[in-house]
């Protein structure tokens, strides 16, 4: 760790005396502390912005050992209430395992920019993690839910201790992968970060029931042409491995399979993406299912969404036409919930696809987050 803490400071990602104070602290700093504060250049701001900093900051990962993450604070424009403005931490979606591929460097989607501009205006800070290991050292452990959701919720205790204007309440909202992150946060953050006052989660085609689904690819699944369906499954391999080096990702993939998985490393969920991965199906992928052998064993641990430990509102909004997180999946993450004695708030979307459910369900979310913080 101390060598990675090195090469942040070596990279300028670490400033001033805060890099001679990590430096000192090998074994890493308390969730939540800043290592790295930094303006966040203007053309990443959001419509709205009062002021925006990039942050570099420990958390930790699922096995509970310290790790740097990065992320940005934006700030609305105006005075703060009284006890400060509201926080909402935004969990994001897939946008590769790659470190130029972190938000807070290389910006963000319109839909999301759209978004999250919509919660500021509405007079909410929004601070947003990039996660471990985009931009920071070691691998991204995509669908992560506990590393992910540490980041998010560490994310509040980093912007709140470079930023007094921040109140202590606040919520976390994520969409797709963040979605999921999302939901984690919510079984976790009370007791995680007892000392702030977490009001409640908005997840919109929350990522779940991942290993159940991923127990249907393997060599025998049909051709399908879709490219973010091959990156998913070469992120998935990256991420399980990263999170779990014990894994031996390799024992699944054909040739084929190695080579996407390897440039998949080095390549964003763009056009880029789409192209390189356009003519390759998933079951070229793979030499054996993710049904057999030890898959399964390492990604429920990494992967399962928890089904207890919710003691905040929750809030889960699907589209029917969603084809990245499937409705049934969802549909099932709502009934293993409530079989576990939790009452998500639940809207379904019909005709929005995964994309369009962001925007579609801030008619519901914004007062489900309104009620929450009163």
């Amino acid at each position: 760790m101390r060598r990675a803490v090195t090469a942040l400071a070596a990279a300028g990602l670490l400033t001033g005396s805060l890099a001679g104070a990590a430096l000192a602290e090998p074994a890493g700093g308390a969730p939540g502390a800043v290592v790295g504060n930094t303006e966040l250049p203007a053309e990443l701001w959001l419509d709205g912005t009062g002021s925006a900093r990039r942050l570099t900051y420990w958390t930790r990962t699922s096995l509970d050992e310290p790790a740097l993450s990065t992320g940005a604070i934006f700030v609305p424009a105006g005075t703060p209430p009284p006890g400060g403005w509201p926080v909402l931490s935004w969990e994001h979606g897939t946008v590769g395992v790659a470190d130029e591929c972190a938000p807070s460097v290389a910006g963000r989607s319109d839909r999301d920019k759209n978004y999250l501009s919509t919660w500021l205006k509405q007079g909410y800070a929004v601070v947003a993690t990039d996660y471990i290991g985009l931009g920071t050292p070691g691998v991204h452990t995509y669908l992560d839910g506990r590393a992910e959701a540490h980041a998010g919720i560490d994310m509040v205790r980093a912007a709140r201790a470079v930023d007094p204007t921040l109140a202590a309440k606040w919520m976390a909202i994520g969409q797709s992968q963040g979605g999921g992150a999302a939901v984690f946060t919510a079984a976790m953050a009370t007791r995680y970060a007892p000392e702030l006052d977490y009001r409640g989660a908005v997840a919109t085609g929350p990522a779940s029931n991942v290993v159940e689904a991923a127990s249907l690819i393997g060599p025998q699944t049909p051709p399908i042409p879709s490219s973010h369906l091959t990156a998913y499954a070469a992120y998935i391999m990256v991420g399980l491995k990263a999170a779990r080096p014990a894994f031996d990702a390799d024992a699944y993939l054909t040739p084929i399979g190695k080579e996407v998985v390897t440039a998949a490393e080095q390549m964003c969920l763009t056009a880029q993406a789409a192209e390189k991965f356009g003519s390759i199906t998933v079951n070229q992928l793979f030499s054996q299912p993710l049904s057999s052998g030890p898959f399964a064993e390492y990604a429920h641990e990494v992967m399962d969404v928890p089904l207890t430990g919710y003691d905040r509102p929750l809030f889960l909004g699907q589209g029917t036409n969603d084809t990245d997180v499937f409705l049934p999946l969802t549909l099932k993450l709502i009934a293993d919930l409530e079989t576990h004695g939790v009452r998500p708030e639940v809207h379904i979307y019909p005709g929005l696809d995964h994309s369009a459910t962001v925007a579609g369900s801030l008619p519901d979310s914004m007062p489900f987050v309104a009620r929450a913080f009163s």
